[in-house]
């Protein structure tokens, strides 16, 4: 594995496609007058070479890279403090999520991912809420979810959710989701309205439910060793790059969410509606879930993500 060399900022992600795509760049750009317009690259999409998304994380932590996008449960069987953003049904407002990720539950995180791994958290994007699409009927209750097999992350609290609901969860990388998807492998999956979207997962998926189960955030991360050997000016301008980055991919994120809706529509999917589903039955289901993990969190952050 290549060492990490403060003269380079390589950056990647797993999206060729949306705002993550769009917005990586950019905050390569803004670092470059600080970090040397040569030193700066963006890969926007590892898994068009070959490469899992997984191993992108890892070569961020062993300095292969300098730079990454990751869903937060990726990294939560690591630092178990992520396992607040993995709480089913936790979150239903993305304003106070936002809002307390900026705040006193985005720093106890941060510093939790700091003690636990090589990585240093720059920004929490907004990864949306994560709803159920699948190819076999409309999803209203955990009733329906009975006998699906389910696509997932690989998250233990996402598995465990998911199987609460009735569904059979599995793990892929992301990397295999479409063809998933487009072989009949999976019946369903479970993601932000922005990768049902651009993914091409519509064209096999003609039921969507908002459900709304998760929260997922999205860890802009860098390698921590790289960071700490930065000039203290190169490390305030890779700090600015990248508040202002996580500021864009927030609005971005947001918009995309409003329109979510009728794209899908607009390509022939029914979409069900948070107030045509049960979902008082389904956070029952998962309510030993919360209670059990989050039994194993710290207090304060349990009370401080999500909450006024």
């Amino acid at each position: 594995m290549t060492k990490a060399n403060n003269s380079l900022l390589r950056a990647a992600g797993y999206q060729g496609a949306g705002i993550n795509a769009t917005v990586l760049p950019q905050f390569v750009d803004a670092c470059r007058p600080a970090l040397g317009t040569d030193a700066c690259s963006a890969e926007l999409d590892v898994t068009a070479a070959g490469e899992t998304a997984q191993s992108l994380f890892k070569s961020v932590a062993e300095g292969g890279r300098e730079v990454a996008y990751m869903a937060s449960g990726y990294l939560s069987a690591q630092v178990s403090e992520l396992g607040v953003l993995d709480l089913p049904f936790h979150v239903s407002e993305r304003e106070r999520a936002v809002g307390s990720l900026d705040g006193a539950a985005g720093q106890m995180i941060r510093a939790a991912v700091a003690a636990k791994s090589k990585l240093r958290v720059l920004g929490f994007w907004d990864n949306g809420f994560r709803h159920v699409s699948n190819r076999v009927r409309d999803i209203r209750t955990p009733a329906d979810c009975g006998g699906l097999i389910c696509r997932t992350l690989d998250s233990a609290l996402y598995r465990e959710s998911l199987t609460a609901l009735g569904f059979t969860p599995v793990t892929a990388d992301v990397k295999l989701l479409r063809q998933m998807v487009a072989s009949g492998e999976v019946d369903a999956q479970e993601n932000p309205l922005t990768n049902t979207i651009n993914f091409h997962l519509y064209e096999h998926h003609k039921h969507v439910s908002l459900t709304g189960h998760f929260f997922g955030v999205m860890l802009l991360v860098c390698h921590a060793p790289w960071f700490d050997a930065l000039s203290r000016a190169q490390q305030e301008a890779v700090q600015a790059a990248a508040a202002a980055a996580t500021a864009r991919q927030r609005r971005l994120a947001a918009a995309e969410d409003e329109t979510g809706v009728a794209t899908l529509e607009s390509r022939g999917v029914k979409v069900i509606a948070a107030a045509d589903i049960d979902l008082a039955a389904m956070r029952e289901r998962c309510a030993p879930i919360v209670v059990r993990a989050s039994a194993a969190l710290p207090p304060a952050l349990v009370a401080a993500y999500g909450r006024d």
